[in-house]
């Protein structure tokens, strides 16, 4: 006679057997890639793999190798100011469309319009506004201002905002559409409420809405910090890493030595660098905003 157990088990079989490949195949690409790629990185891989297994070596000369250290330093410049205007941005206009304005459809077709395009165009027309020869620095000369500079982008010290700046023009309109759907999600009755008790818009956002808003708040930073890391075609089409390697980041960095250096096991070792630093920013996040919740 069939228990409780087996009938569980053999329940939505059919639904089970049909995601079972996919399952498979996620955890060996992607778990399994990940295992492979954490035990190149303690091998004398060079061009091609190499299973002579040397402990933390390679991290060792990770962490002594200078354009590492450019690299790591830039990741936390860029993402910190690349997650937190994007946030604020797409939240401001968020709450900006919010307000049922005219031509609602159309303001948000022009937010989300940067969106429909490649990290590698949004590079390349921002390199090219940005270059003080051809873009907004010639404009504003012509236009009479002899002395208006601005060179962000062949100057050492500033070159990586230039990356913000385009990354932001980009990621900011997911955002407002992320939270506008948050917010169109709020029950109407909580702000006649407010109204009611006479409470300033502003403090009804911040400790009320901000709150309820929790869970697209934690989505929204996954998703731009995984932009962070990917953020490799973005620094090669705009700025590819210089003035010599003051805006490199560690995407490219992993790349140019798998594929131009030809020491894989360094790259490897700062894939897992990468990993281990995305996973501990976002373990809190995801904890305030998921796990009390689940639990």
């Amino acid at each position: 006679m069939p228990t409780a157990r087996s009938h569980f088990r053999f329940r939505n079989l059919p639904a089970k057997a049909t995601v079972a490949p996919t399952v498979v195949v996620m955890a060996v690409c992607f778990y399994g890639c990940i295992l492979w790629t954490i035990y190149i990185s303690m091998t004398a891989s060079g061009m091609l793999p190499s299973y002579e297994f040397v402990g933390f070596d390679q991290y060792s000369r990770l962490f002594d190798t200078r354009r590492w250290a450019i690299a790591f330093t830039n990741m936390f410049v860029f993402g910190g100011l690349f997650i937190g205007i994007s946030l604020v941005l797409g939240f401001g206009l968020a709450v900006a469309v919010d307000q049922r304005v005219r031509l609602e459809g159309a303001f948000r077709t022009i937010f989300l319009y940067p969106l429909a395009m490649s990290f590698v165009v949004t590079g390349l027309v921002w390199q090219w506004l940005l270059n003080p020869t051809l873009g907004i620095q010639d404009l504003m000369r012509d236009l009479g201002f002899e002395n208006f500079t601005f060179d962000w982008i062949v100057d050492r010290e500033m070159a990586i905002y230039t990356l913000v700046i385009a990354a932001v023009w980009q990621a900011s309109g997911l955002i407002m559409a992320l939270m506008l759907a948050g917010l169109r999600g709020i029950d109407a009755e909580i702000w006649r409420a407010t109204r009611i008790e006479g409470i300033h818009p502003a403090r009804v956002y911040w400790h009320v809405i901000l709150p309820m808003l929790r869970p697209t708040v934690m989505t929204c930073v996954v998703i731009l910090a995984i932009a962070v890391v990917k953020s490799y075609d973005l620094v090669v089409a705009m700025t590819n890493g210089g003035p010599g390697n003051a805006s490199d980041l560690p995407a490219k960095f992993v790349v140019d030595f798998t594929f131009q250096r030809a020491n894989l096991g360094l790259a490897s070792a700062a894939a897992v660098i990468m990993l281990v630093t995305v996973a501990a920013a976002l373990a809190p996040y995801l904890y305030l905003g998921f796990g009390r919740k689940g639990r």
